[in-house]
């Protein structure tokens, strides 16, 4: 069924659009006695061809307070768990983000995202994803995508690594007001990691999901510096877009700035 409220952006000019994030900057400080902890342990890596165990996993807590003359305070959990049976490889993610400006809530948003990954060679693989978003300020009660299809890893590191995907999907769009879309659409994706040093990381992210109905991009540049071998801290920034949302959206563009700590599991 076609949503009543979009009809009136189905005319809008298609944009090209390209999202453009800077890496922050974090120095590490460890202690005297701390052994030097190789960054690897806190990055769940999906590549059955490396992986030196069955499982990985990692669990990421953020939270920011400011008091004054504004009240404001934010709070980020996640966790990414992955494991291995080459030539296959599965992943789980679970996210929640919240925030408040003045004890009203400004951001609001909870993920559950699903990948499963076939290597054909070391270099050559199919992938599988499965994704479900509910963003209160997005306009969307909900989005759930289910997308598939060929990739390759270009660069196998350290202290580069690189791969590039892409297939058809389709996504089931809830609207806040009740209505829904179901859409087909190209998913592309890209993953690039730089290990700069034995303790510091820097990864760039990028997905992109393209229909007849609006593009969708997502973006992640992040900096990890490992503290010891079970902790690390990582500074991220996060971008996402949408070029055509429905009218209840707040904005075309949201965009996170967060530090947290990265337990490795």
């Amino acid at each position: 069924m076609n949503h009543q409220g979009r009809k009136t952006y189905q005319g809008r000019d298609r944009r090209s659009a390209w999202l453009l994030a800077a890496s922050l900057g974090l120095v590490g400080l460890t202690g005297a006695g701390a052994a030097q902890a190789q960054l690897e342990d806190f990055e769940v890596m999906d590549n059955p061809a490396e992986a030196e165990k069955p499982f990985e996993g990692t669990a990421e807590l953020g939270y920011n307070k400011i008091s004054g003359n504004s009240d404001s305070e934010s709070l980020r959990a996640s966790a990414d768990m992955t494991w291995f049976r080459a030539p296959w490889s599965y992943s789980l993610k679970l996210a929640a983000r919240n925030a408040s400006d003045d004890d009203e809530t400004s951001a609001e948003e909870y993920l559950v995202a699903g990948r499963t990954r076939y290597n054909l060679s070391r270099e050559n693989y199919l992938f599988g994803l499965a994704r479900w978003d509910k963003d209160r300020f997005s306009g969307y009660d909900s989005q759930s995508t289910l997308a598939g299809g060929y990739g390759r890893q270009l660069l196998s590191g350290p202290p580069h690594s690189l791969a590039v995907e892409v297939g058809p999907g389709v996504r089931h769009d809830e609207y806040e007001d009740g209505g829904s879309d179901n859409v087909g659409l190209l998913y592309a994706g890209l993953d690039y990691d730089w290990q700069f040093s034995d303790t510091s990381k820097f990864s760039q992210s990028l997905a992109t999901e393209a229909s007849d109905e609006n593009i969708i991009g997502r973006s992640e540049t992040a900096l990890t510096v490992a503290m010891n071998d079970a902790l690390a801290l990582k500074v991220s920034y996060e971008v996402e877009f949408n070029d055509n949302p429905p009218p209840g959206a707040s904005s075309q563009t949201d965009t996170y700035t967060g530090v947290s700590l990265v337990y490795d599991m």
